[in-house]
C-alpha cells in the first residue's frame, strides 16, 4: 500500500476522523464540552473542501485495490454528501451542545463518504454499518417525544435486517463468481445462475429497504416523526443520498429494469397518496421521501452516462430543497406543537422570508418549474424515454402529479389560512438563516444553469 496515496485518496474521510478525536479529546478534557459545533463544523467544511480539491484535480487513484477506489466522480459524490451536512450542522447549534451529538454525526458521515468510493462488498458493508449505526442513536438522543425510543427500535430492528439481507445476498454472489468485486452484480444477469440472481435480487432488497421503498418503508415515517428537526434532516437527505450512490455503484451499467419498475413505482403513488393524509410535517416529509426515493430508483431504468447524471443532480436539487423547508420551519419550543401542520397557518403574515422559503421547497419538490425539481425529474423522465421505457414513464409522470395536492396545501396553510390555534413565542433557529443561504444559493445556481452542472457530472 502506498501511504502517500492513501492519505491523498481518503482526505476527505481522514478530515472526518480528525474531527471525531478533537470532540473525544475535548469531551474527555472537560465534563462539559464547548466548542463542539465549531470542531464538528470546521472538519465537515474541511472535508468537503478536500473533496472538491480532488474533484477539481482530477485525483484519480485505488489506494485499496479491489476495495476502494478515487476518481473525479467520486470526489464529486463526496463533496455533495458533505455539503449537504453543512446546513444540518448549522442548524443542530439550536438542538445539540453536547460533543457526543457531533461524534455520531461524523461517524455516519465517513461512512457515508466511504459507499460512493467502495469497488467490494466488504468495504460497502462497511461504509453502510458505519452510516446507519449512528443514526440508530441520534433518533433517540433528543428524545422529545414518548415515541422516540420506540421508532428508533423499529429503525434499528429493520435496519439490522436490511444489514442481514445484503449480507445474505453478497454471500451467495460469492459463492457462485468467487469473488467480492461488486461488479459480480452485474455479471449475476448473464450467468443465468440461479444462485447469483437470488443474491442480486436480495440485494436489491436491502437497498430498498435503507432507502424507504414500498413496501420496506414502514420505518420511516416513524423515525421521521420521532426524531428531531436535524436528524429528520439529515435522514431524509443524507442517509437516502448515500444509499443510492451506493446502489449506483453496485447496478453501475447492469439492465435491472425488471427490478426497478414496479416497487418504485409503487413508491410514487404510496408516497404521494399517503402524504395527503399526513398532519405532522415530518411525517408528510417522511412519505414524500418515500415517493422520491422511487422517482430516483426509476432512474436506473435507464442506461449509460445518463443514469449517473439523472442520480446526482436529482440527489443534489432533491437535498437542498428539503434541507430548504427543514431549515425555514418556525420553532416554539415544543416539538409536537412545531410539527403539527397546522402550526403554518399564516406563517407569510408572521415570518414572510420563512413562508416563501418553505412555498419554493414545496414547490420544488412537486417538480414544477423553473425550480430545481422539475429539471430533475426532467432528467429522470428523459433518461427512462431513451432506454425505450415509454409505458413506465408515463406511469411515473401520473404518479408524480399525485403529489402536486399536499405540497399545494402546505402553502395554502402558510398564505391563504389564518392562524386558529393559540400562537406560542416561535425562538429563532440560531445559525438557522445561514443554512438556508447554503440551500439557496446552489438552488439558484441548479435551477438556472442546469447545464453547467451537468457537464461536470
Amino acid at each position: 500500500m502506498n501511504l502517500g496515496l492513501a492519505l491523498t485518496a481518503m482526505l476527505p474521510e481522514h478530515l472526518l476522523l480528525l474531527g471525531i478525536v478533537a470532540l473525544l479529546v475535548l469531551e474527555i478534557a472537560s465534563p462539559d464540552p464547548r466548542g463542539a459545533f465549531a470542531v464538528a463544523l470546521a472538519a465537515t467544511v474541511a472535508a468537503a473542501g478536500a473533496a472538491l480539491w480532488l474533484h477539481a484535480s482530477g485525483f484519480a487513484g485505488m489506494p485499496f485495490p479491489g476495495h476502494y477506489t478515487v476518481g473525479p466522480a467520486i470526489s464529486l459524490a463526496k463533496f455533495v454528501l458533505l455539503g449537504l451536512a453543512v446546513p444540518v450542522l448549522l442548524l443542530s447549534r439550536g438542538e445539540f451542545r453536547e460533543a457526543r451529538y457531533y461524534e455520531l454525526l461524523l461517524g455516519s458521515l465517513y461512512g457515508a463518504c466511504l459507499m460512493p468510493a467502495s469497488v467490494s462488498f466488504l468495504t460497502l458493508f462497511l461504509g453502510l454499518e458505519l452510516l446507519s449505526l449512528p443514526v440508530y442513536v441520534l433518533v433517540v438522543l433528543a428524545f422529545r417525544r414518548p415515541e422516540s425510543a420506540e421508532a428508533a427500535l423499529k429503525y434499528l430492528v429493520l435496519g439490522g435486517t436490511a444489514t442481514a439481507t445484503f449480507l445474505f445476498g453478497a454471500s451467495l454472489l460469492y459463492g457462485a463468481t468467487g469473488s467480492l468485486s461488486i461488479t459480480t452484480f452485474a455479471s449475476a444477469f448473464w450467468l443465468a445462475n440461479p444462485l447469483a440472481l437470488t443474491g442480486a435480487a436480495l440485494l436489491v432488497a436491502a437497498l430498498f429497504l435503507k432507502a424507504a421503498v414500498v413496501p420496506l418503508h414502514a420505518w420511516a415515517p416513524d423515525a421521521y416523526e420521532a426524531a428531531s428537526v436535524p436528524v429528520t434532516a439529515y435522514m431524509a437527505t443524507i442517509v437516502k443520498a448515500a444509499v443510492l450512490l451506493a446502489a449506483l455503484r453496485i447496478f453501475g451499467y447492469a439492465p435491472v429494469a425488471p427490478l426497478v419498475a414496479l416497487l418504485p413505482l409503487l413508491s410514487m403513488v404510496w408516497g404521494n397518496v399517503a402524504a395527503i393524509r399526513q398532519s405532522s410535517f415530518r411525517r408528510m416529509i417522511a412519505y414524500s421521501s418515500i415517493a422520491h426515493a422511487g422517482y430516483l430508483y426509476f432512474a436506473f431504468l435507464g442506461g449509460g452516462p445518463g443514469r449517473y447524471q439523472a442520480v446526482m443532480f436529482y440527489l443534489a436539487a432533491y437535498g437542498v430543497m428539503t434541507l430548504l423547508a427543514f431549515v425555514a420551519l418556525p420553532a416554539s419550543g415544543d416539538d409536537g406543537v412545531d410539527d403539527r401542520l397546522d402550526s403554518l397557518k399564516g406563517l407569510f403574515h408572521r415570518r414572510p422570508a420563512a413562508a416563501l422559503a418553505i412555498a419554493a421547497a414545496m414547490l420544488s419538490l412537486a417538480g414544477l418549474p423553473p425550480l430545481p425539481g422539475f429539471v430533475a425529474k426532467f432528467l429522470i423522465f428523459r433518461n427512462v424515454l431513451e432506454a425505450g421505457h415509454a409505458q413506465w414513464a408515463v406511469l411515473g409522470l401520473v404518479a408524480s402529479y399525485l403529489g402536486l395536492y399536499f405540497y399545494l396545501r402546505v402553502i395554502q396553510y402558510m398564505f391563504m389560512q389564518e392562524r386558529t390555534t393559540e400562537l406560542r413565542a416561535e425562538r429563532a433557529r440560531p445559525l438557522a438563516w445561514a443554512a438556508a443561504a447554503l440551500c439557496v444559493v446552489p438552488a439558484i445556481v441548479i435551477a438556472v444553469f442546469p447545464g453547467w452542472l451537468l457537464d461536470r457530472l
